[in-house]
């Protein structure tokens, strides 16, 4: 009886223990001092690329900007931003990537790489110009122009995330 009744007690001493004391941990995703930093700017990506696709350009530009409208709490400014992100879209490719029986392309790559200038006018030790870029495959039996909507923008939600957290994910 005994033993019950200090295994009893022993738990419940636990429990109260548990139950005072918690851990309230809030993850945003960013790193972001948000009395020093209130804004990004954002200017538009142009393409130079040899392979255009018009549509792209708009893709990447709202895309990025809705990125940090939805994850941070920082403003989103066309100039004159805290945060400064500026750049272009140079490269469009696609390359045959694998070789059927027949002789006849079977899988094509898309490449989009974007070149990225950030400046941080409150922290200059973290500018950068870096070169970000995403790939993707499709079946060769396919048009590019039945697939390219969905594939850009597959490709453009990676570099814009490989952006974001080069910018202001930097845990």
């Amino acid at each position: 009886m005994k033993k019950c009744s200090i295994i009893s007690g022993m738990t419940l001493l636990l429990v109260g223990v548990l139950t005072a004391c918690s851990i309230s941990y809030k993850f945003t995703g960013t790193s972001i001092d948000y009395t020093k930093t209130k804004s990004i700017s954002l200017d538009k990506f142009p393409i130079r690329a040899n392979y255009v696709w018009s549509p792209m350009e708009s893709m990447f530009y709202n895309t990025l900007s809705d990125e940090y409208a939805q994850k941070t709490k920082l403003k989103v400014l066309k100039r004159d931003g805290d945060l400064q992100l500026s750049g272009e879209i140079v490269e469009y490719s696609q390359t045959n990537k694998s070789v059927g029986s027949d002789g006849f392309s079977m899988q094509v790559q898309l490449k989009i790489v974007v070149n990225v200038r950030f400046v941080n006018t409150k922290k200059h030790e973290e500018d950068f110009e870096q070169r970000f870029s995403a790939t993707t495959e499709y079946d060769s039996s396919k048009q590019l122009t039945a697939v390219q909507d969905e594939l850009v923008q597959e490709m453009i939600d990676d570099i814009v995330d490989q952006i974001f957290n080069a910018t202001v994910a930097n845990w």
